[in-house]
């Protein structure tokens, strides 16, 4: 066998390994993509076995535990996977939200401010991220703090009345009346049964009547 028929061969040989990987990761994203996240959890755990560095298996995994509940498990696979890469943002910001869920106010914040520092503002998780960083100044009681980040979050998704609410919240917390009425009107503009905006707006009614 000539040289050049070797590297078309070990050619052919990468393409179809290349091809088999990408299948398997699209099943694991499929699945993931349709809510079935104990599935894909399994398939994400398949693939590392033959394929240990992929961090776009890795990131399915943390997503699909951090979906189904296993925070403990996400915090263990995006530290895992950030030893092959320290830079990888997928699993720096799952990182961070499993903190988030676990309770780990302080390095939630770091690590979601690592992940704002490292991606564009497009980045699909942004929102997310500055949303995530409201709530735990919220519970740090830094309302203002809170304001700001949910503000962000909001303009990330404006049609989001939780959001609207957590950031009517911040501001009421923080004695900032009128604009916390802005902020639960224009979540029960978008969903008149948000309860939340409800019993806010109704609270510091009698500061601003």
């Amino acid at each position: 066998m000539t040289r050049r028929m070797l590297c078309a061969a070990a050619l052919l040989v990468f393409a179809a390994l290349l091809l088999h990987a990408q299948t398997k990761e699209t099943v694991a994203q499929k699945l993931y993509n349709s809510g079935k996240y104990k599935q894909a959890i399994e398939q994400c755990k398949a693939d590392l076995e033959t394929s240990p560095e992929n961090f776009d298996t890795y990131a399915v995994l943390c997503w699909s535990l951090l979906k189904n509940g296993q925070y403990r498990e996400a915090e263990y696979w995006a530290t895992e996977g950030l030893k092959i890469g320290n830079q990888e943002h997928r699993l720096i910001e799952a990182l961070a939200e499993a903190k988030y869920f676990l309770g780990n106010n302080d390095a939630a914040l770091d690590f979601f401010q690592k992940y704002i520092s490292l991606v564009r503002m497009n980045a699909s998780r942004v929102g997310d991220a500055y949303y995530y960083m409201g709530e735990i100044y919220i519970r740090k009681a830094m309302f203002n703090h809170a304001d700001i980040a949910l503000t962000l979050a909001t303009r990330f998704e404006p049609r989001n009345d939780n959001w609207l609410a957590r950031l009517g919240y911040a501001r009421e917390m923080a004695k900032n009346y009128r604009e916390s009425a802005m902020a639960y009107t224009q979540a029960l503009e978008i969903n008149p049964t948000n309860q939340d905006a409800t019993r806010g707006k109704e609270r510091i009614s009698k500061y601003i009547y």
